[in-house]
């Protein structure tokens, strides 16, 4: 560790190999607390390049316990987490939608870190019980189009790091790894990053491993699409910048956003936004994300024909009958 970190603070890059073993190392407890501390710090004062984010993936994938949903093509639906918002559970509400749209989703979750309730809080509110089952997960995919993976659970290397993590109070590469460590390896993924460098670099990462995808940014740093102000999407196919009324959407604002001040009320809003019954910004916020997350698996549709979809789906019942299905599966 002491030669990678003189390297590292003369600005050298890792190899994949390298960044790959480093992480290994990690993962077999090679290191004490302080020295993975600085590990974490140095890549504060510098971006972590591609190469590095790669190697470092690989060793979690290859230490994480393998689940097999190909013959689904799942889409995950996730943000980088940590971008201080405290919104609420955007991402998740929009996984319902797309499933009640009849598309297959493998949501890779966990709990809130810089919020008051993360997918996993909001799992548990409604007494979902975490399973690494596959045949208990693909029955979830199979009968309500979704299945959630607890990444705690499939990924139990990061273990190793949460202490660290929870006593820096600062976001580290691991929130860029979060996202890229899906235990399934999904087909699609719909991205959410804080700023423009991530989304260059997920964008190139997310090429090199050949799946469709879409990275989303708001202007304002949201790690997903917020409404509050003009936001970038970049895909397999295209990037353009759009303002919500391109759109048919109203500007939202920060508030409006909210996750509460308690994983209940958390709860209490995810629930009235999948029964169609939330603010007309929290609706329109979930419903944007889900429509760009369907035109991901559908690139050949224009958004305004993914917006029709993911709005019937709630409109209609069909997100919050998913739910209900998936509630009654998992519990």
């Amino acid at each position: 560790m002491k030669e990678i970190l003189k390297r590292l603070f003369a600005h050298e890059e890792l190899s994949q190999n390298e960044a790959r073993q480093l992480m290994k190392n990690i993962i077999q407890g090679k290191y004490n607390e302080i020295q993975i501390a600085s590990l974490l710090t140095v890549f504060q004062m510098r971006e972590v390049k591609i190469n590095e984010l790669t190697g470092f993936r690989q060793a979690l994938l290859e230490t994480s316990i393998p689940i097999d949903f190909s013959d689904y093509k799942p889409i995950d639906i996730v943000g980088t987490g940590g971008d201080g918002k405290n919104t609420f559970n955007i991402s998740t509400c929009a996984c319902f939608i797309v499933a009640g749209a009849g598309y297959t989703v493998a949501k890779h979750g966990n709990y809130g870190a810089t919020s008051i309730s993360g997918a996993s809080n909001v799992m548990e509110q409604h007494g979902i019980k975490f399973t690494t089952n596959e045949m208990q997960l693909r029955r979830s995919i199979e009968l309500c189009n979704m299945a959630y993976l607890h990444a705690p659970l499939f990924n139990p290397a990061m273990k190793q790091v949460s202490g660290i993590r929870k006593a820096l109070q600062i976001r580290t590469f691991f929130n860029l790894l979060g996202p890229l460590i899906n235990p399934c390896q999904p087909t699609y993924q719909l991205l959410g990053v804080t700023n423009l460098t991530q989304m260059r670099l997920y964008t190139n990462i997310l090429q090199h491993l050949g799946i469709g995808f879409a990275v989303v940014n708001n202007l304002d740093g949201y790690d997903e699409i917020s409404l509050t102000d003009e936001f970038k999407v970049m895909t397999n196919q295209y990037e353009s910048i759009y303002r919500p009324s391109d759109l048919g959407f109203s500007l939202a604002h920060q508030e409006e956003l909210s996750g509460g001040k308690s994983p209940q009320e958390a709860t209490r809003i995810f629930d009235n936004v999948l029964q169609n019954r939330a603010t007309k910004a929290q609706t329109e916020c979930v419903l944007i994300n889900a429509s760009f997350a369907i035109q991901t698996r559908n690139p050949e549709k224009t958004i305004e024909e993914c917006i029709a979809q993911a709005r019937e789906s709630l409109e209609s019942g069909k997100a919050w009958l998913m739910f209900q299905k998936f509630v009654r599966i998992n519990s």
